[in-house]
């Protein structure tokens, strides 16, 4: 059988953490079975099978990514965390920083990026965790053949290691940090820097999309996968587009918003109703009311987030699903202040400890999208050929006890 050289390949790196259920997907537009370097046996196996094909690996931990080691927690002087503007931070218990904010501490080179986690503060000192944080535990890859591409003329290039590639820039970083449901935010609520009425800020309809088209089918195909046709939804925050599928113009879906022509050009919508959630969390439903609620490009902006979610699990039915969708673009000034300096997997973590937080939810998940093309007639195509992330959290409503 003829071998494949160069093919499009989504890698799906799956694992559980004590507090969830994780798949964080990486889409390697040209893979190069020439050049590049594959985990374990997936070139031997990818190389020969037709696309739309899955291989699936297993590893221990300390395989994709270096074993844990105890000699990689570092201490470090409060003076020597600075920004790239060499300007002192102040390090934050549970905080993820780039160690070339601190490389005279780590001995590493200003440029890097590579993340590491600040563990404990003492004083003058603050202890910072390098390892991975993927270091502690099992990974299973799931790499899906999705076309195979004309190979090059040989004439050098790029070697990527596609270990390092499904398992660098965040896996691992939405793990809550030494989790207490009794560890509150502050301060809380959250502040924004733009503190004005929303009922003003959103009084002009905004007929837009926040993402571009290859990420908003993945939200869509989110959607697909985890709502179940013919039941009754709540869209909070809800705008001009619910991102649901055809095949579920069955639901009855009800849209919660701020502006009445966004939600009444909305063809998704069945009914829809006005109410600002950072005024009043609470929802004016009654108990059990929905199947599932769902939550698009919109958490980023709640001041209250907590209570609102433990409103959410009351108007669900028992075992219904709260599905949270976000990218890394919003309106800027109307997010809560954390919210622009986090990472984006931090902000994953936040999303995720809301949940926890609450207490009211169980089989919790996570879900990471990266490394799509964006779509060559996107309007942000000049500042980057990758589309936008999608990340995901959900979780079923728990029973009574």
């Amino acid at each position: 059988m003829e071998k494949t050289e160069l093919a499009s390949i989504e890698f799906s790196l799956q694992w559980e953490s004590a507090y969830a259920t994780h798949n964080d997907r990486c889409y390697v537009n040209k893979a190069d079975f020439w050049r590049d370097i594959f985990p374990g046996s997936l070139k031997e196996k990818l190389e020969v099978l037709p696309p739309g094909t899955t291989v699936t690996e297993r590893y221990d931990a300390g395989v994709l990514v270096p074993s844990y080691d105890p000699w990689r927690v570092k201490t470090v002087k409060m003076t020597q965390l600075k920004n790239d503007l060499e300007k002192n931070i102040t390090p934050i218990v549970g905080k993820f920083y780039p160690q070339g904010w601190a490389w005279k501490g780590l001995d590493c080179f200003r440029q890097n990026t590579v993340p590491f986690r600040v563990v404990d503060c003492h004083k003058e000192l603050f202890i910072a965790e390098t390892n991975h944080p993927l270091s502690r535990y099992p990974l299973t890859v799931d790499a899906r053949l999705i076309e195979i591409l004309q190979p090059p003329l040989r004439k050098g290039g790029e070697c990527k290691n596609l270990a390092e590639l499904i398992t660098e820039g965040g896996p691992g970083m939405q793990i809550p940090y030494q989790w207490s449901e009794k560890k509150s935010y502050s301060p809380y609520p959250f502040a924004r820097r733009n503190n004005g009425e929303d009922s003003d800020f959103y009084k002009q309809a905004r007929m837009v999309q926040h993402l571009d088209d290859s990420a908003l089918n993945q939200v869509t195909a989110l959607y697909a996968s985890l709502l179940t046709p013919g039941t009754k939804i709540l869209d909070v925050m809800s705008s001009c587009d619910s991102h649901l599928p055809d095949s579920h113009k069955t639901c009855k879906v009800t849209g919660l918003g701020l502006n009445e022509e966004e939600l009444l050009s909305n063809p998704k919508l069945s009914s829809h109703i006005l109410h600002d959630l950072n005024q009043d969390p609470a929802l004016p439903f009654a108990d059990n009311t929905f199947d599932a609620v769902i939550c698009t490009s919109s958490i980023e902006y709640l001041v209250q987030p907590l209570e609102v979610l433990a409103e959410i699990a009351r108007v669900t039915v028992p075992g219904g699903l709260f599905v949270t969708i976000f990218s890394d673009r919003w309106f800027p000034g109307k997010e809560i202040v954390p919210w622009a300096d986090m990472h984006h997997f931090e902000r994953l973590g936040l999303i995720l400890d809301y949940y926890l937080k609450v207490g009211k939810f169980e089989n919790i998940h996570t879900e990471s999208i990266r490394g799509l093309p964006r779509p060559y007639t996107d309007k942000h195509i000049a500042q980057t050929r990758l589309s936008d992330p999608v990340f995901a959290v959900w979780a079923n409503i728990c029973w009574p006890q």
